[in-house]
């Protein structure tokens, strides 16, 4: 009878482990796989936020004049490593123009004036963004056209990276892409960019949700400096016309 007990209660562990254990196996599934973290580059404006700083980078201010390029609407969701919304979530972007000029290189002569070059917003409750701006090109010392992006959640920021245009050719050569060891890993940060069904002047859309791991990534790889807080702002007249 004694040797009929242990047995019961050893089966009874070994159901209950098993059990723990698949329940376990199974909520790791269910996680999403987390965005990577790239590197912010030296090109964040610092010095140089406009004024004028809200989800449409296309028109500065009251102008009339639009910025050059096709006009991309870029939508998404920030999301939390169950997939459920973060509302609140703060998210930056920003890139250069179609001249492959940044905002924080100063006026070069180059830049077009009518693009903002840096946008914010706020996600709603279903943890969803939205902004207008340009479709991203390449310029000297990047292969890949791509858009900066940094979310911010209560204040801290949670994860800065890149979003790549899906299959273009520049991927490949491009030294920040690349160093992404997976293809599993730059597809998670590369979107196509697919033509407005009805637009007359070829604008384009492309959708990128955003999903935070369960801990900051921003010190993975470096991203927060010694004594913590933001790389210090660029020297005045910008960094030329490196890559970032």
């Amino acid at each position: 009878m004694k040797n009929n007990l242990l047995s019961r209660r050893h089966l009874l562990q070994l159901t209950s482990g098993l059990f723990v254990s698949t329940l376990s196996a199974q909520a790791f599934a269910d996680e999403l796989a987390a965005t990577p973290w790239m590197t912010e580059g030296p090109f964040y404006p610092y010095n140089r936020i406009p004024l004028d700083k809200d989800n449409d980078l296309v028109i500065v201010g009251k102008s009339l004049t639009p910025a050059i390029g096709t006009i991309a609407h870029l939508t998404g969701r920030i999301l939390d490593a169950k997939g459920n919304p973060i509302k609140n979530a703060t998210i930056e972007l920003w890139q250069t123009d179609s001249n492959g000029v940044y905002l924080a290189q100063g006026s070069n002569g180059y830049e077009d004036k009518n693009f903002q070059g840096y946008g914010k917003f706020e996600t709603d409750s279903t943890g969803v963004y939205r902004f207008r701006t340009v479709k991203p090109v390449v310029y000297p010392g990047r292969s890949a056209p791509h858009i900066h992006m940094r979310v911010s959640v209560k204040g801290k920021q949670a994860l800065t990276t890149q979003l790549f245009i899906k299959g273009h050719p520049g991927n490949v050569r491009d030294n920040v892409f690349g160093q992404l060891r997976s293809a599993k890993e730059q597809a998670l940060v590369a979107r196509e960019f697919a033509i407005v069904n009805g637009s007359k002047i070829g604008e384009q859309t492309a959708s990128f949700d955003i999903v935070l791991g369960a801990t900051p990534q921003e010190g993975e790889r470096g991203g927060f400096r010694p004594g913590g807080g933001p790389p210090p702002p660029p020297p005045p007249g910008g960094f030329g016309r490196r890559g970032g």
